[in-house]
């Protein structure tokens, strides 16, 4: 493997777990949890941790692209070193562990661990992030005549976001809070036309619903999501794949949120500059109107 292979074997780990098999996913779990110590574990210790065969370890490793295992450990060593930079440098508070947040962390340790959650979430996003498929996304926002937008839970906060900025700039842009009007809404879709839809695992069944009945109508259909591998990516022209970390509060939508918004600011701010002279004349009045009525009202 490549050393920029090495950098993001994490992320591809991560990403590779709703996939895997039971025992391949405890197999990454202990990569995932603590890999600095897991590297340094042979073939058989690490099946016995996991309560499993060495032959499921021999599968993991080759379903990461290696033939050795040796040549997996050093590049998770890499990783691992990676990591450990990106947490001097965000700061001395950082924790040097894993940042799961426990029961008995003070407010203190839950701020340090939540700001390297999205610090590293962030990183890793920017890092792994398809420049070719991102073009294609400019692209197509940027001929749409139309463009919708749909997410589920904090996912739809991130939909808006997109639709709000796409929006400040002139673009005609939607984004539907339920499933049955965005289905509606993706049914009138038609060439020309874009849906946008965000889903970190890439299986919100509404969502993956939205981008099928838009594709089935003939726009361009862009899928944000953690998983490349998911039926919302399989539903998708173009797919944009964030590499967020989740913990045990995974229904607080930690990283994945993060990194959702840092994909929008890259797509809108891509439209934006391939749109510039337009763009930031549409910025400059949009901008006017809202900061002349606060004042007026104040």
């Amino acid at each position: 493997m490549m050393a920029e292979d090495a950098e993001t074997l994490l992320i591809r780990i991560r990403a590779a777990m709703p996939a895997l098999r039971p025992s391949e996913r405890r197999i990454a779990g202990e990569f995932t949890g603590d890999p600095a110590a897991a590297a340094n574990l042979s073939i058989a210790q690490l099946a016995a941790r996991c309560e499993t065969s060495t032959t499921s370890v021999v599968r993991f490793y080759q379903r990461m692209g290696y033939a050795h295992y040796k040549d997996f450990r050093i590049d998770l060593t890499r990783a691992v070193a990676r990591e450990e930079i990106a947490r001097r440098e965000a700061g001395p508070n950082v924790p040097e562990a894993s940042g799961d947040i426990d029961r008995n962390d003070s407010l203190e340790g839950i701020v340090s661990k939540v700001a390297m959650n999205e610090t590293l979430s962030i990183a890793d996003t920017a890092r792994s992030l398809d420049m070719d498929a991102l073009g294609r996304a400019v692209a197509l926002l940027l001929a749409a005549r139309r463009i919708d937008s749909f997410g589920v839970g904090a996912s739809a906060l991130v939909g808006l976001d997109l639709q709000q900025k796409l929006s400040r700039i002139g673009r005609t842009a939607l984004n539907w809070h339920d499933a049955h009007s965005a289905w509606t809404s993706a049914a009138t879709l038609s060439a020309g036309c874009v849906a946008v839809a965000v889903s970190h695992s890439g299986a919100t069944v509404d969502t993956v619903e939205f981008l099928a009945i838009a594709r089935r109508s003939g726009a361009a259909t862009v899928a944000i999501t953690n998983f490349h591998d998911s039926p919302l990516a399989r539903a998708a022209d173009v797919t944009l794949t964030t590499a967020a970390r989740e913990t045990k509060f995974r229904s607080g939508a930690l990283g994945s949120r993060i990194a959702q918004l840092m994909v929008v600011d890259c797509l809108f701010t891509g439209v934006a500059q391939a749109s510039y002279d337009e763009s930031m004349r549409a910025l400059r009045d949009t901008y006017a109107v809202v900061h002349d009525r606060v004042v007026k009202r104040v």
